[in-house]
C-alpha cells in the first residue's frame, strides 16, 4: 500500500515514525529517507539505536522556503536515486519518504519522478510519503491519505521548536 500524511498540521513525520516503530515490533525492516532535512533532530538519535531501522538524510543543514539551489536539488536527486534501488530490492518492508511532498512542491524533483520511483518498488514494500502540499497525482496514487489539519498551535503565540518535542 501507499500511505500519504499531508496537511498543515503538526504530526506527519511523528505518525510515520510511530508506524516505523510498530513495524519493527512486528519484525519488519524499515528504511527512512528524509528529504530537505539535514539537521540532526532528536528522533534520529533514538531511531538509529533500533537495528531494524535505517535512516538516510537527503538534505543540507539549511533549506530556505521558496528557494532551491543546486546543492539541495543535487541532494534530493541523489536520495531519490538511492530510494529507487532500496524500493526495488525488497530488503525493507516499510519505506518512509519523509518530506517527499515538500521536495516535489519546491521542484527538487518532479511528481512524475517520484511516482516512477514508487512504481519500481518490490511487491511487498509499504510506502509512506509525508509532507505538506501533497500533489494531486500522489493523492490519486495513494491507498490511504491522512490530512493533518492545524486547529491551534502554540507556535503562533511565539513558542519556538523545543528539543524533544518538535526537534
Amino acid at each position: 500500500m501507499i500511505q500519504v500524511y499531508t496537511g498543515n498540521g503538526k504530526g506527519k513525520t511523528t505518525a510515520a515514525f510511530g508506524l516505523a516503530i510498530r513495524a519493527v515490533g512486528a519484525k519488519k525492516n524499515v528504511f527512512i529517507g528524509q528529504f530537505v532535512k539535514g539537521m540532526k533532530y532528536s528522533e534520529l538519535k533514538s531511531l538509529k539505536k533500533i537495528d531494524k531501522i535505517k535512516i538516510s538524510q537527503y538534505g543540507l543543514d539549511y533549506f530556505i522556503k521558496g528557494k532551491t539551489d543546486k546543492k539541495n536539488i543535487g541532494e534530493a536527486r541523489k536520495g531519490l536515486k538511492e530510494i529507487k534501488e532500496i524500493l526495488k530490492s525488497g530488503k525493507y518492508d516499510l519505506v518512509i519518504l519523509d518530506e517527499a511532498n515538500i521536495a516535489v512542491y519546491y521542484d527538487l524533483f518532479s511528481v512524475e519522478e517520484l511516482i516512477d520511483v514508487i512504481n519500481a518498488r518490490a511487491q511487498n514494500v509499504e510506502v509512506v510519503i509525508t509532507g505538506r502540499y501533497a500533489d494531486k497525482e500522489i493523492i490519486k496514487k495513494a491507498d490511504l491519505v491522512t490530512e493533518m489539519k492545524e486547529i491551534k498551535h502554540y507556535y503562533n503565540q511565539g513558542v519556538g521548536a523545543r528539543v524533544g518535542i518538535e526537534k
